[in-house]
Parts: C-alpha cells; structure tokens; sequence
C-alpha cells in the first residue's frame, strides 16, 4: 500500500514540490451574507497565475484571509508549506503583499517609507539603503520625485511604491490585488516587465483582476470566481478553449444577457 501526505499536510504538484500558494476551503460570512465559499486554489512554483472574477466575486475577501489580512471562519492558507495564521511571521518573510486600497504612511516620502519598511522587517542598513535605491530607479520614483510626500503620489505612483513595498524583502511570492486598476498605459508596461522578470527569476505571482485580456497576456494559470466560488481553475489555454478568454468568462459567470431591452428614450 502506498504511502500519501500525512493528514492535513499541504499537497505536492506535478513535479513533487510544495505549492508555492495554496488556498484550502477558505470561508467567510458576514452576518447572513456568505462573501466566499470554501475556496480551494493551487499556485505552482514560478507560475503567473489569475484570479478573475467579476466585482463583487469574493477575490478580494478571498486573499485577504489568505495573506492574514482576514481572518476566515473555515479553511486555511499555506505559503510554500507555511500555514499563514500558524505561523504568520514565517509565512509573510515569503511573500511580498499589495492589498486593493493600500493604506500608506502618506507623510513620509518614497525613500522614507521604503526605508522604514525595510528596517521594520529587521533589514540592516547598508541592504536597506542599496535595495531602495534600487527600486525608486527602477520605477521611476527618484530624481525629483523623491521629494514629494506619499500624499501628492498619483494613482500610478502609489501602485507602483506599493509594489516596491512588496518587492523589498525579496519574496518568493507576490499576491497582488487589482495592480493595474487605475494605472495608465506607460505605468502599466513598466510593472509588466517586472512581474514578468519576477516570475522569469523563479518567482510565483497571484494577480487578481476584472480585465480577462490583462490576464490572458499575463498568466499561465487562471482561476475564474462568481458569487463568492471559484467556477474554474486551469491553463489558461485549457480554460479558454478556442474563445478568449473573455467569451469563457462571460459564459461562465452569466452576464450575456441583458443590455440588449430597456432605455426606450435613447433611442432614435
């Protein structure tokens, strides 16, 4: 008789590593609304996987409680092994974490805030001082830039400082929520190429959006979410099929119909 995983230890993928995330029945209501339903998800290491789902899906709910923002009613999140609210302080060295509506010190500069951060995560100086540098170059947030408080930041500084923030310790995983939302075109490119460069270095990112054509050119693996379940999780080409993704996902998620009656008054 062969022997399995012992009971209650996190699965192996194909290749027989540890999964570099794992969601295992995640629940959580609130009062008699259920806002996600015992979500089960697997990230294999070094892949760029996607989240989707429309507003209102549970995405957010769901890697709130699975980066220890949330506590879950049921289920539990793991990191490369590491239970997340077991043991949070081990599991949070791992992954690198930018929450949808970040909150930020918004009195503090760039380097100010990268630097607090990165000694708040016992970096010693000399490290924290050459990686700050490092990623204010990298986005685009030096020079003059460097004088502006957090509180003047555009929409697309702020994504990108938060990213910075999550980048700063050197994760091995990056759980992202909406990265792109709200960012324009010439931001947006700039935090492709560095995910991208991220996963090409053996990272594992988990992005979470509402743009199928976003994570269609992005992800290797999706995961489709209605209603507080994940409907569908796989290849993106195998979940896709011979649609866009966009297709599958509207069928799936049964949004097609309607927008065709109503608003007599506009027409001509």
């Amino acid at each position: 008789m062969g022997t399995g995983p012992a009971k209650g230890a996190p699965p192996l993928v194909a290749n027989g590593r540890q999964p570099a995330f794992e969601l295992d029945g995640l629940h959580k209501e609130f009062g008699e609304y259920t806002a996600v339903k015992q979500v089960r998800l697997t990230v294999a290491p070094g892949s760029f996987y996607g989240l989707v789902g429309p507003n209102g899906a549970g995405k957010t709910t769901s890697l709130s409680m699975a980066v220890g923002l949330l506590r879950p009613d049921e289920g539990r999140a793991r990191v490369f092994g590491v239970d997340v609210w077991a043991e949070p302080e081990r599991a949070k060295e791992l992954m690198g974490v930018l929450p949808d509506g970040l909150a930020l010190p918004e009195q503090l500069t760039g380097r100010e805030l990268l630097t607090y951060l990165g000694r708040l995560r016992g970096l010693d100086k000399e490290t924290v001082a050459a990686r700050v540098d490092e990623l204010l170059t990298l986005f685009e947030l030096n020079g003059d830039v460097e004088r502006t408080l957090v509180i003047d930041y555009s929409t697309g500084m702020r994504k990108k400082i938060g990213l910075a923030t999550a980048l700063l310790h050197g994760p091995k995983l990056l759980v992202l929520d909406e990265p792109f939302e709200a960012v324009d075109p010439v931001s947006a490119a700039m935090i492709k190429r560095i995910l991208n460069r991220f996963v090409a270095s053996g990272g594992s990112v988990l992005l979470s959006s509402h743009v199928m054509a976003l994570v269609e050119q992005l992800c290797d693996t999706v995961a489709i979410m209605a209603k507080g379940e994940v409907v569908v999780e796989g290849p993106v080409a195998r979940v896709r099929g011979d649609r866009t993704l966009e297709e599958t996902f509207v069928e799936l998620v049964g949004h097609a119909s309607g927008g065709g009656e109503g608003l007599s008054w506009l027409s001509h």
